[in-house]
């Protein structure tokens, strides 16, 4: 089994889009139809994590969410596990890999 979509819905969605765009996250604006305007981000596995506004659903209360950096990803913290607190509270357990070396000697 794969998760393959996570959706949070929150009341503070430009703080949330804000939080996870910081943790390297690529949040791009989206809409369905008639349903509300929301941020997705398609993960390096293929698996999308959303953010909705809470409005005919209520807000995602606890949740601790996994989450690894890319290698590009943030530049504010050190290599290492970090626990942080998104925007509502929700606790976001962050790997921020050791930085790769790209560049050769010839």
């Amino acid at each position: 089994m794969i998760i393959d979509l996570a959706v949070i819905y929150t009341a503070r969605l430009d703080a949330c889009r804000d939080f996870y765009g910081l943790l390297g996250l690529d949040l791009v604006p989206e809409q369905h139809g008639n349903g509300p305007a929301h941020y997705a981000a398609t993960l390096a596995d293929g698996s999308v994590l959303e953010l909705y506004p809470a409005t005919r659903r209520p807000a995602t209360g606890y949740l601790r969410l996994g989450l690894t950096a890319p290698a590009h990803g943030p530049r504010f913290l050190p290599a290492g596990r970090h626990t942080l607190t998104d925007p509502d509270g929700r606790t976001v357990v962050l790997t921020v890999p050791q930085p790769t070396d790209t560049t050769t000697d010839q």
